[in-house]
């Protein structure tokens, strides 16, 4: 679900971008305390993010740090959803 000003769940972004196989996954990594947010441990899988938000969270040995640069409509295929987001 996108919210009002163009957010969208972080447990959802997660599986729009494809950085999660489902969301039941990426609310795991979340309860877990392995996702950040612009720096902050996320806390709920309802937290909102917004276009420009910085998301951290594990990858292989070490982590990806992502910045959202659109909201994703869907889960779509991988290079849309690559599109959304630039690494850093």
């Amino acid at each position: 679900m996108i919210l009002g000003d163009g957010a969208l769940r972080i447990d959802k972004l997660l599986w729009h971008l494809r950085l999660s196989k489902s969301r039941s996954l990426a609310q795991t990594l979340i309860a877990e305390g392995h996702v950040r947010l612009n720096g902050s441990r996320v806390e709920k899988p309802s937290i909102e993010v917004k276009v420009g938000d910085i998301v951290t969270l594990p990858r292989g040995q070490g982590a990806l740090a992502i910045r959202l640069l659109s909201i994703p409509p869907r889960r779509g295929p991988a290079p849309e959803a690559r599109a959304c987001y630039s690494e850093i």
